[in-house]
Order: C-alpha cells, then sequence, then structure tokens
C-alpha cells in the first residue's frame, strides 16, 4: 500500500511521462510516440523530498507525490 509523502497537486497534461526526480521534485517528459523521439525534461513543481533506499517514489492520480515499499525479489 501506498502512503502519500508531500501534497503537491501537479495537473498533468496528456502525452507526457511524471516523474520524481534525482532532487526529489517533480519533472516531465514528452513521450516518444510513432517512431518520434521524446522531448527534453523540465521540472513541474519544487518539492525538496528526500528519498529514503527500498522505497519507489511516484506521483498518484491526485497529482501528490507518494511512495510505497519496494519488495526484493
Amino acid at each position: 500500500m501506498a502512503e502519500k509523502v508531500q501534497k503537491v497537486g501537479v495537473e498533468r497534461v496528456q502525452g507526457f511521462l511524471y516523474y520524481i526526480d534525482k532532487q526529489g521534485d517533480v519533472s516531465r517528459a514528452k513521450m516518444a510516440r510513432g517512431g518520434k523521439k521524446g522531448g527534453k525534461t523540465e521540472k513541474v513543481a519544487k518539492a525538496g523530498i528526500k528519498k529514503q533506499a527500498g522505497f519507489l517514489y511516484f506521483l498518484d492520480k491526485k497529482g501528490d507525490i507518494s511512495r510505497a515499499k519496494m519488495v526484493n525479489a
């Protein structure tokens, strides 16, 4: 089960991939489609969260940063 880390409220735009970058901020990149290459990354929101080892950080459906414990396979 995921736990909410920080409320950000990012509005998603179709055709972009959203992720939490190394600095702990929300970034996005244009997705590659139909032979076209993807675009450069751009920061969407500054959050500055500190990531802990063993957790997967992601942007949830409400546009907030959440994390889930990773299971070692």
